[in-house]
């Protein structure tokens, strides 16, 4: 049997995926314990009227109001859902741009270059070239090369110091 290969996207999707599930079902209970409290304090309030009331055909309408008011709750204001800013990326460093200047290079058979001449003396690569495979009688080439063009340092002319005596 073929062992199957992991998906790591697909793992970190799922795992992203049951993470907001779990803040989700969190946030609820949450909102739920506050309104159990909100309720229970709005029905301790209610207990103390129906005790002032009194008389019996008062008690019959009351009933009726608790019913009514019953299924009345505070509604709290639900905050909107949170939306999750996209996390920034990392900053990746800008590699550095290089200079890089044209040559040619006289390349033997097994692509090893033999010699490299400036970009205006392509003459003198390809006689460089034909010489070479006249006398040790293998195949020579000429080929266009970039390489880069090293930098050079201006040093800063140095500032006499003076000195104390």
């Amino acid at each position: 049997m073929a062992r199957r290969t992991v998906n790591r996207m697909e793992k970190r999707a799922e795992h992203e995926a049951f993470e907001r599930r779990k803040d989700e079902e969190e946030t609820d209970e949450e909102e739920e314990e506050e309104e159990d409290e909100d309720e229970e304090s709005d029905e301790e309030g209610e207990g103390d009227e129906e005790s002032e009331a009194g008389g019996d055909e008062d008690e019959e309408e009351a009933g009726d109001e608790d019913d009514e008011e019953a299924p009345r709750k505070k509604a709290k204001p639900k905050p909107p859902p949170k939306v999750a800013k996209p996390k920034a990326k990392p900053r990746s460093r800008t590699v550095k741009v290089v200079r890089m200047r044209v040559v040619w290079g006289v390349f033997n058979n097994s692509h090893q270059m033999v010699a490299s001449y400036p970009y205006p003396k392509r003459h003198d690569a390809d006689a460089h070239a034909t010489r070479l495979m006249t006398d040790k009688k293998q195949t020579h080439f000429v080929q266009p090369v970039k390489e880069p063009i090293p930098e050079e340092k201006t040093a800063e002319p140095e500032k006499p110091t003076k000195s104390k005596k």
